[in-house]
């Protein structure tokens, strides 16, 4: 058995569907699973890691555990506290449990020497407490998820949706590799069944070498609008949340701390190809295949 938490979230709900179509006996958990699609082979469980309520029988009879939770929400405390708080409830049920190994998917981290932004720091100290409490846990490290269903995605297509003249902070020179929904997933999927994993942080990463401007660019040409560029020197980045906040119609408190991630280059150092050797989707096709898959749910007004 394989628990997946955070299991209504993005990454949880396609990585359950992954394992489901695999035959894998899969426990789905989530703090209200009535909002659990239903799926053959998976069971729902509820558990909340902040309290640690239910994680003991959630946990129980696991070979692997998915730890695909973050809290990014309003709050009383901030968003890193409550991570680290959830981390080690997590960490120490899974160990009282017996489970073999955990996987958690978090940040790419920027060169060695620069200031990390509140978000990347969060995902960086949750790492940390899992490989610290569980020799074998895998950590896997990602920059933007391309899907149609990610939030950082979704805000860059609704910004080349709804704004002629697109303003590019100084963050837009950075560089990055934006990973495809499908290879995330499928480097999840096949963490716990890789020994050379174990005990690992190891960055994921798509094909393409990508500043941001560069980014929105391509979707922008892909969707087929024409969009202008508009280059700017300073970062301005509590202001520009703000803008694309109201723009995108999502709460402040995700906005800024995602465009604080972008304050720097996020690159790989080293090569997780190697110790998985999957076959990468490129950014052009990861892109096309979200718009595909976000057209049929709901209409871009710019296409």
């Amino acid at each position: 058995m394989e628990l997946v938490t955070g299991a209504t979230g993005y990454v949880g709900g396609r990585l359950v569907e992954r394992l489901a179509r695999e035959g894998r006996p899969v426990r789905a958990m989530a703090r209200d699973p009535s909002r659990l699609a239903a799926a053959g082979g998976v069971e729902p469980v509820r558990a909340d890691v902040l309290s640690g309520a239910g994680l003991s029988e959630a946990l129980e009879g696991c070979s692997a555990a998915y730890y695909l939770v973050h809290s990014m929400e309003h709050g009383d405390e901030d968003f890193g506290e409550r991570d680290r708080r959830a981390a080690r409830n997590f960490a120490r049920a899974a160990r009282e449990a017996g489970v073999e190994t955990v996987v958690y998917l978090g940040g790419i981290a920027p060169p060695p020497g620069t200031p990390l932004s509140p978000h990347l720091a969060s995902r960086l100290e949750v790492e940390e407490v899992l490989l610290a409490e569980l020799p074998r846990a895998v950590a896997l490290r990602a920059s933007i998820v391309i899907g149609a269903g990610s939030p950082s995605f979704r805000i860059l297509v609704r910004l080349v949706e709804r704004l002629r003249v697109l303003p590019f902070p100084g963050w837009w020179r950075h560089h990055t590799q934006p990973i495809d929904e499908r290879d995330a997933i499928e480097y999840l999927a096949r963490a716990p069944r890789v020994p050379e994993a174990a005990g690992r942080s190891l960055d994921i990463a798509g094909p393409d070498v990508l500043s941001y401007g560069e980014m929105i660019e391509r979707i922008a040409e892909l969707m087929g609008v024409g969009r202008s560029p508009l280059r700017l020197r300073a970062t301005q980045t509590p202001a520009a949340s703000a803008v694309v906040s109201a723009v995108v119609e999502q709460p402040i408190e995700l906005v800024r701390p995602l465009m604080e991630s972008l304050e720097s280059d996020l690159l790989p150092r080293d090569d997780a190809l190697s110790v998985f050797g999957l076959r990468l989707h490129s950014f052009d096709r990861a892109v096309e295949r979200s718009l595909r898959e976000w057209e049929r749910a709901e209409a871009l007004t710019a296409r």
